[in-house]
């Protein structure tokens, strides 16, 4: 059990380090792209850059709002348990269900964008400073997979200590 409440730690402190670097870099590249413009100049790939990592940090954001139970989720059901005495068995149960249905659907995404990956690298062309655009299509099946690797440790710990 140990192992997975580190697991999930090392997951959001990593996450939370990239989403903090994406975030400054995009502020930062933008706020140069501006400047340079200012005197008539611009790199070519920072728009694509800063539209990059625009998507990477929406998955980062997922997968932290994941971790933290804030994600968008069935909620009607759980509310009505928490407000009725002796529902937490089920309340519980309902939690670990929701969790384990969210990964298999996960799961599947990632297999799913792993395909369009494997397309994009087939056809896809060069996006910006000799970097694949498959490559950088990359981080839909990462972001899924780490998201629903956050599901399968919330589907632990819920069953590991149902009352929590």
């Amino acid at each position: 059990m140990k192992v997975i409440f580190a697991l999930d730690k090392f997951i959001e402190k990593i996450t939370s380090v990239t989403i903090i670097a994406a975030v400054f870099a995009m502020l930062l590249l933008s706020v140069l792209n501006i400047v340079m413009r200012w005197f008539g100049s611009s790199y070519l790939w920072i728009d694509p850059l800063v539209r990059h990592l625009v998507f990477a940090s929406a998955f980062l954001g997922g997968v932290l709002a994941t971790g933290k139970g804030t994600h968008i989720g069935i909620e009607i059901l759980p509310k009505i348990l928490e407000t009725k005495e002796g529902q937490e068995k089920k309340l519980m149960a309902i939690k670990a269900f929701i969790a384990l249905v969210s990964s298999a659907v996960l799961i599947w995404l990632v297999k799913a964008s792993y395909d369009f990956v494997l397309t994009e690298l087939q056809y896809g062309k060069e996006a910006f400073l000799g970097i694949h655009s498959g490559f950088l299509v990359m981080i839909i099946p990462i972001g899924f997979g780490i998201i629903a690797i956050r599901f399968i440790l919330q589907f632990f710990k819920i069953i590991a200590h149902p009352t929590k």
